[in-house]
């Protein structure tokens, strides 16, 4: 028979199971709907769970909402740390964590779809999920990088340039290719999500970049290249949602008092 504590142990970890369960189906119904548009009673269903035990973990709606993406963030967080640790020199650290970041927007669209959600409530003025973050995720990560972009500098690897223009040329030129997508799309009509699309431009991102930061050009290019074979080009998701319409974003403050 088990003892008290094991019985306690077997208890917590079903309902961590549970918990995390219920924050997976918040992010895919909340990046696909919106705050407003989505419903606990889809939330509980695909998270295999009654509706009166989703509110047993989690206030209400907009609590749900906040912990599901402070539990998205934190993952890309560890994630994008664990490569900016890696054992190897500033650049191919900072190579890695470029390519991390487009795989993660490539695999994770849902956390990207919440994240332009609350980008549009921060440029309004809005009440957001996204400031109380700021300390705990945001602020560390963006230090990390730029002291790993110093040390690259410091020791004659990289160039000498503004750190915050190189972060924008990396991680911003990711941002854009996904979110410039449609349109794309219709100007060349080839769709850029496609599979042989997504992993030229993936290619062509880390190649541009060791020819660009890296002082000694055949240099930058074969860290690039190890970079590239070192990191196979990951499955997608297959859960791509779009982003709320406005008018689901301007009824978020209503929702949020239901």
């Amino acid at each position: 028979m088990m003892n008290t504590a094991s019985v306690a142990h077997a208890q917590s970890d079903r309902a961590d199971q549970t918990r995390a369960r219920i924050l997976e189906a918040a992010v895919r119904q909340f990046s696909t709907n919106g705050l407003a548009g989505a419903r606990t009673e889809q939330i509980a269903e695909e998270a295999g769970v009654n509706k009166a035990l989703l509110y047993y973990y989690f206030r209400g709606k907009d609590a749900l909402y906040s912990a599901a993406l402070e539990s998205a963030a934190e993952g890309v967080r560890a994630s994008s740390m664990a490569v900016l640790e890696a054992d190897v020199s500033a650049g191919e650290r900072f190579l890695r964590s470029a390519l991390n970041h487009f795989d993660r927007i490539h695999t994770n669209p849902g956390f990207q779809s919440l994240m332009q959600q609350e980008m549009i409530r921060l440029h309004r003025g809005e009440a957001n999920a996204l400031s109380p973050l700021v300390e705990k995720v945001f602020r560390p990560l963006t230090e990390r990088l730029e002291q790993v972009l110093e040390e690259g500098i410091a020791s004659g690897e990289l160039i000498a340039a503004d750190l915050g223009q190189i972060r924008y040329a990396a991680l911003g030129a990711n941002v854009f290719y996904f979110l410039s997508a449609p349109l794309m799309r219709l100007i060349q009509g080839v769709d850029p999500l496609q599979p042989a699309a997504l992993e030229l431009r993936r290619k062509a991102a880390i190649e541009f970049l060791g020819q660009a930061i890296f002082i000694d050009r055949e240099y930058g290019a074969e860290v690039a290249a190890r970079v590239l074979a070192g990191s196979p080009m990951p499955a997608n998701s297959g859960h791509r949602p779009r982003l709320a319409p406005a008018s689901r974003v301007v009824k978020t403050q209503q929702a949020r008092h239901k």
